[in-house]
């Protein structure tokens, strides 16, 4: 996909997989949101039980840390527009959006969120539901500068110049330091 010339995906392909959030990747998360200097982080996700799962796995963990979730919101895997979504997602006041799959919502919810808010995917971290080059492609990569995330394993990819790069697993945060 070159141009975005419309918010909707002009044939939404078949709902693609959900996996659930592992231990790995919710640490790597937290500890990518806090290596950024987040304080507070919306979370955005799906409406499918491997999602809210998911939402509610990083919430509880961001908190544990001292963090605090401005809020969290949902989205249908299917809708007319997502536009109320995304200004409920984008309204929020936070350092930093998190956000969980399954993939086609989240590609419907981003197309929107790039054309209708001011959401930035360089302020934006994403679970490996969202971190796969199918789900990413569904957006178009060139439009996701900046996205980062972890993968089930805890490694951290990042879209730069249209192109997934897989970083090291996160080192974990010196306690003593926290």
């Amino acid at each position: 996909m070159d141009t975005l010339i419309s918010p909707l995906l002009p044939k939404p392909p078949a709902l693609g997989p959900d996996p659930a959030v592992t231990e790995p990747e919710i640490a790597a998360l937290i500890e990518s949101a806090a290596a950024r200097g987040a304080t507070t982080i919306a979370i955005g996700s799906g409406r499918t039980r491997d999602a809210l799962a998911a939402a509610d796995a990083i919430a509880q963990a961001w908190r544990a840390r001292g963090g605090r979730v401005a809020g969290t919101v949902t989205w249908p895997e299917t809708a007319a527009s997502w536009l109320r979504q995304a200004v409920r997602f984008t309204a929020l006041e936070t350092d930093l959006w998190v956000m969980t799959g399954p993939e086609v919502g989240w590609a419907q919810m981003t197309r929107r969120l790039l054309w209708s808010t001011t959401w930035r995917p360089e302020h934006t971290l994403a679970t490996a539901a969202i971190g796969r080059p199918a789900a990413l492609a569904l957006v178009g990569v060139r439009h996701l500068n900046g996205l980062a995330g972890a993968g089930a394993d805890g490694t951290i990819w990042t879209v730069a110049d249209g192109r997934i790069t897989l970083a090291d697993r996160i080192t974990l945060a010196d306690p003593d330091r926290s």
